[in-house]
């Protein structure tokens, strides 16, 4: 069963939600601007919150980067209400424990009912990228890099995806006060996210976690900043950049992650006023650039599982031409939002960068 529901989460009825035992998977994003509460103070005042599922360190610590539902817990729920905020790419950790959470409670004979309060999409309706092609991580939907959906649009496609028949009920982004008083970056949605621009460099920036680059996790501007301690500066001039984006060379040493205590040396991305920005295709055009002028360049194990597309791996291992991966990539993003309008809840369809 699913619903679409356009009043706000403490106005709804139901019994699972008044008089049943609730459990609330959150993040620091379930702040209600207009009543200035947490979405857990809901439950909590009416006497029937019984679990919390949040990540276990404070909101800007590195080692907040998952949320946890244990089974046991889950099975002794009337319902679970969901309030995180997504970030637009298929690959962010706190949607895929949403995911993991929806399949948990498909698995189960009894489950409870879910709810999910929706958030406007940070990075907004447009589309990057291409659906996984080959094998990928664990709980990663059928989306391009880039989906341009909410999460409550995005776990009625997963929805589908999986076969699930709990009940599933998305409060509508515009009956939350939070989505017309704040912007979606307003509160990090998570440690290394803190800001307006990272989300539209999330899609392309979040695979360079898998290689022996560090998209300067461990500084305040990460996925704007990249580098490592091998890169060189040389007479070649700076590595390939679109129009409207300019590239700055740079040094920084994170304080955690990757490289933590070395200096690393390596760019800024740096956007004009009103560019337009494909992370994707950048990222993919300087894993090539770096590929071909650094031995020490190299690609993680679990890379491919992200990238989860062997025409773009091809393009970077220099077994592809720019022409072809390129062309891969529209023609898959005209895919995916062919695909994607089914489950879209709201008026404004996802839509490419051309």
């Amino acid at each position: 069963m699913f619903s679409f529901r356009t009043t706000p989460l403490e106005d709804q009825l139901d019994r699972a939600l008044t008089d049943g035992n609730v459990g609330c998977f959150c993040t620091q994003n379930c702040w209600d601007t207009g009543r200035e509460r947490y979405m857990t103070d809901i439950f909590r005042e009416r006497g029937n919150l019984r679990a919390v599922f949040s990540p276990e360190n404070s909101e800007l610590s590195p080692d907040a980067s998952h949320i946890c539902a244990d089974i046991g817990q889950i099975r002794e729920l009337n319902a679970i209400v969901v309030e995180i905020q997504d970030v637009g790419t298929r690959y962010f950790g706190y949607t895929r424990d949403v995911l993991r959470l929806m399949r948990q409670l498909a698995e189960l004979e009894e489950s409870p009912a879910l709810y999910i309060v929706d958030h406007n999409n940070p990075a907004g309706r447009v589309v990057e990228g291409t659906m996984p092609s080959s094998d990928t991580e664990p709980d990663i939907p059928k989306t391009a890099h880039r989906h341009g959906l909410t999460l409550g649009e995005l776990a009625n496609l997963y929805y589908a995806e999986i076969g699930a028949r709990f009940p599933l009920h998305i409060i509508s982004a515009q009956a939350t006060d939070s989505n017309r008083q704040l912007m979606p970056w307003a509160i990090s949605p998570a440690p290394d996210i803190p800001g307006f621009f990272t989300c539209e460099m999330y899609s392309g920036g979040g695979l360079w976690l898998n290689t022996s680059i560090t998209p300067g996790i461990g500084t305040p501007r990460p996925y704007e900043y990249f580098g490592a301690p091998f890169i060189r500066y040389g007479s070649e001039g700076l590595p390939p950049a679109p129009p409207q984006v300019m590239m700055r060379p740079c040094s920084f040493t994170p304080a955690f992650g990757k490289y933590a205590g070395e200096k690393c040396f390596g760019y800024q991305i740096m956007l004009e006023p009103g560019a337009v920005y494909h992370s994707l295709m950048h990222t993919l055009q300087l894993m090539r650039y770096f590929r071909d002028r650094y031995s020490a360049f190299g690609l993680e194990p679990d890379f491919r599982l992200r990238l989860a597309d062997d025409v773009l791996l091809s393009y970077i291992e220099g077994r592809t031409d720019w022409a072809a991966a390129r062309d891969h990539i529209k023609t898959e993003e005209q895919k995916w939002i062919r695909k994607a309008r089914k489950f879209c809840l709201y008026d404004d369809p996802p839509y490419r960068i051309k």
